[in-house]
């Protein structure tokens, strides 16, 4: 299946618009697991158990995994999404940006070595640096837009050569929406917390999937995300990721019940938020 087929039977067979981001800290885990790559593992694991029904997608952010020297268990614990939850989709978000038989690698990795639905890219070395990922054309690719971290603006919100020209960030839109996505596999990623800047990407991109980071610990507004990210009922997909205030909602030996409850009203605002039928 299609990455953009999966996510929207999920998100109609769940009724929901939430990614549980897997961002796993070992300081963080509740008292008595254990903080190595195994520990790592059942943390994610218990996770993803505890709230499969009530997400669109898990995203697993790769640095978090690696620097842990888990990689073997990031392979396993999507394997164990894919097993336990076939109908949610795992986009696997490391940010890759390079060109040439280097993208192709990461290609490989991703979607052979990791077996990811989707992934996130860095665009700003230009096409190149993505066409390599459409030689998979089942999967999804998320392009870096207007990213939720204050640094955006450094790049993303300056104007192309003259005021009155395109942000950065609305030239990336367009391209993604037109002449780059050749197998309608392309997505943009577009932070929280400017919910004006996703109704621009909304209105130059009206049927691409926007991965929408920054609800949460960072103080993203879910209503203004929903509102901004699906003005109409059949707007483009959306994916809002929560992943702190969801994996860290308890610190006990209830916290797999505590992120179920996070996780559950946070669907459910985000819901109560959209368009009409």
């Amino acid at each position: 299946m299609r990455f953009i087929d999966q996510l929207r039977a999920a998100q109609a067979q769940n009724q929901s618009l939430l990614c549980v981001g897997l961002d796993p800290l070992p300081s963080r885990f509740p008292a008595g697991a254990a903080r190595d790559s195994e520990g790592t593992f059942a943390f994610c694991r218990t996770i993803v158990e505890a709230t499969a029904d009530l997400v669109c997608a898990f995203k697993p952010q790769i640095a978090y995994f690696a620097a842990q020297r888990a990689e073997g268990q990031l392979e396993r614990l999507i394997a164990h999404i894919h097993a336990v939850a076939p109908q949610v989709p795992v986009i696997l978000d490391a940010k890759r940006g390079d060109i040439g038989s280097t993208a192709e690698q990461y290609a490989r990795e991703a979607f052979d070595r990791y077996g990811a639905d989707a992934l996130t890219l860095s665009p700003f070395m230009g096409f190149d640096s993505i066409e390599p990922y459409l030689k998979y054309p089942d999967k999804g690719l998320f392009l870096l837009c207007r990213t939720s971290n204050p640094g955006g603006d450094d790049l993303q919100n300056q104007r192309l050569v003259v005021a009155g020209q395109p942000r950065l960030y609305e030239h990336l839109a367009e391209l993604a929406a037109t002449t780059w996505n050749r197998n309608d596999q392309l997505g943009l990623v577009v932070g929280a917390t400017y919910p004006q800047e996703i109704a621009r990407v909304r209105a130059l991109a009206p049927q691409l999937p926007l991965l929408i980071p920054g609800v949460g610990a960072q103080g993203g507004d879910a209503e203004a995300t929903v509102r901004a990210g699906c003005p109409h009922k059949d707007s483009g997909a959306i994916v809002v990721n929560s992943s702190r205030a969801v994996l860290y909602a308890g610190s006990g030996a209830d916290f797999a019940a505590a992120a179920r409850a996070a996780a559950q009203a946070t669907r459910d605002r985000l819901n109560a938020a959209r368009a009409p039928v």
